[in-house]
């Protein structure tokens, strides 16, 4: 019988985010630890195995989930590439992990576990069509259509930080040039104006003209990118999660007005676009849902 307790991880660039839910999805313990820099396999391996035994030091969650910037195989064993992650081509974490940890390991892109864990516990409850977008060192995302998650062919989809909206733009990782990251990610942010993106909100929200454009700006770009998005799954909501979110209160405006410019209204018929309810802890808790569903466990609601 597994135990009544998982762990999930939202592995990112710069943190790794930790958390031991029940299989109710209630918070038990929680951590962040910094991502090994170059964030090689190895040495985030060895970080994720110190980390979960931190966590969790009496094996009490027999299950792992871990959210990844990047697509996984079919059978979520292996990380087929991190786009923003060195070194990181065909790893089979799951194996590496389970031969350390003891525990059994589902590995799953970090987009489709926020998208899981804002529909399991946050703002996606009761919405069957939703794209979500992850925004920080890179962009990532997630997609829900008829309130099943939509991964594509061999499990690779979606990508929505990856399509492309500027031809001759600045190349990215993917191989693709002027991608929506380039122009809604921190470095991007940062091209507008080389300020810490906190403490750049902190000076629009305290009048600071000059702030307020720049997120203004920033707003406009991500809607530019959220306008083929809608185009393509006409949903009823689009979310924004990730270490940018928590200033959407500045770039809101700016960008719906972006969408409702360039969709026409058939296409946008009653969308919503909203920050996640559950900020940066809806891909930890989207993982731990993940590995319920996939290796066993998972309470009704």
């Amino acid at each position: 019988m597994p135990s009544d307790q998982v762990i999930g991880i939202d592995l990112g660039g710069t943190a790794i985010k930790l958390a031991r839910f029940t299989a109710a999805g209630e918070l038990l313990a929680e951590m962040e630890v910094a991502t090994p820099q170059p964030a090689v396999p190895g040495a985030v391996t060895i970080a994720l195995c110190e980390a979960i035994e931190q966590l969790d030091p009496h094996g009490s969650a027999d299950r792992v989930g871990v959210g990844l910037p990047g697509p996984m195989d079919a059978a979520a064993r292996v990380a087929r590439v991190c786009i923003n992650l060195p070194g990181w081509d065909e790893v089979p974490l799951a194996e590496w992990l389970e031969v350390r940890l003891r525990r059994r390991v589902t590995l799953a892109n970090d987009g489709n576990c926020a998208v899981v864990g804002e529909a399991w516990r946050g703002a996606a409850q009761g919405f069957s069509d939703v794209v979500l977008l992850t925004l920080g060192t890179g962009v990532g995302g997630g997609v829900l259509l008829g309130g099943r998650l939509f991964t594509g062919h061999n499990g690779a989809a979606a990508e929505p930080g990856l399509i492309g909206v500027v031809p001759d733009g600045p190349s990215c990782n993917s191989g693709n040039r002027g991608s929506l990251e380039q122009y809604a990610s921190i470095a991007a942010l940062r091209r507008l104006c080389d300020r810490d993106p906190r403490e750049l909100s902190s000076a629009a929200s305290a009048g600071d003209v000059e702030a307020q454009a720049v997120w203004e700006s920033y707003g406009t770009q991500l809607g530019v990118g959220i306008a083929s998005l809608v185009y393509v799954f006409t949903p009823q909501l689009v979310l924004l999660g990730g270490g940018l979110a928590g200033a959407a209160c500045h770039f809101l405006p700016s960008l719906r007005s972006e969408v409702e410019k360039r969709v026409q209204p058939v296409s946008r018929e009653g969308l919503r676009i909203e920050a996640c309810d559950l900020g940066n802890g809806a891909g930890r808790l989207g993982a731990a849902r993940l590995a319920l569903q996939r290796l066993g466990g998972m309470m009704t609601d």
